[in-house]
């Protein structure tokens, strides 16, 4: 083999062991060479340096658009991929445009519903306020649930007094969701997964110091997969 050839392919081995050693998946064995001749080497060290600035752009995009565990597995795969082919200079730059790019289509199908979690509920009175009826509509968004909630028959509550909606699970437990104090359009926002806290419940409610329920409910109903 031409000698720039053979240097051409330690180039490329070098590189993707200097990946390997950034990640922390190389084996112990060649980690220690390594490791000695990076001690010995100022271009091999400022190598390593690009390396690993890589993976930390590479984590922190992932990490800030909170994408989900199956895609930011196949995203650090590309990228470990990518680091044994590429030149060094490029390594970087390729890493962080494939985690934007497949970050962002990701996100885009979580927001758009192609993870197929739409949900509702319909709302029924339960006695203290007779005429009252409501919809839900639950989409889950990158941030938690988005909670479109629509009441009719509800008097506007004031002065101190309001409403607020709940999220409860099989074994009671009760998580609020938001408060307002008309029941046309309103927008709320859960932290936990309606898949799992079934029911939605309104209470009438007063800023008396106590976050609990009062127990006042004024609307319930079951959470169901839209469509």
């Amino acid at each position: 083999m031409p000698m720039r050839g053979r240097r051409a392919d330690k180039a490329g081995d070098d590189e993707f062991e200097l990946a390997a050693l950034a990640d922390g998946s190389l084996s112990t064995e060649r980690r220690s060479l390594l490791e000695a001749r990076v001690a010995a080497s100022p271009e091999l060290r400022e190598r390593l340096a690009e390396q690993q600035q890589a993976l930390a752009l590479t984590r922190r995009a992932v990490e800030e658009v909170e994408a989900p565990q199956a895609l930011r597995t196949r995203i650090e795969r590309q990228r470990r991929a990518r680091s044994g082919r590429a030149p060094r200079r490029l390594v970087a730059v390729s890493a962080v445009a494939a985690v934007v790019g497949a970050v962002a289509i990701g996100v885009v199908a979580l927001d758009s519903g192609g993870s197929g979690e739409h949900l509702s509920a319909a709302l029924a009175p339960t006695g203290l306020v007779p005429g009252a009826r409501g919809e839900a509509t639950l989409t889950r968004r990158s941030s938690g649930w988005q909670v479109q909630l629509d009441a009719k028959g509800l008097p506007r509550l004031a002065g101190g007094r309001f409403y607020e909606a709940w999220l409860r699970n099989a074994a009671g437990v009760l998580v609020p969701i938001g408060t307002f104090n008309d029941g046309r359009n309103v927008t709320l926002w859960a932290g936990v997964a309606p898949t799992s806290f079934t029911t939605l419940t309104v209470t009438r409610e007063q800023a008396d110091g106590d976050q609990g329920s009062s127990g006042e409910k004024v609307l319930v109903g079951t959470v169901n997969r839209s469509g």
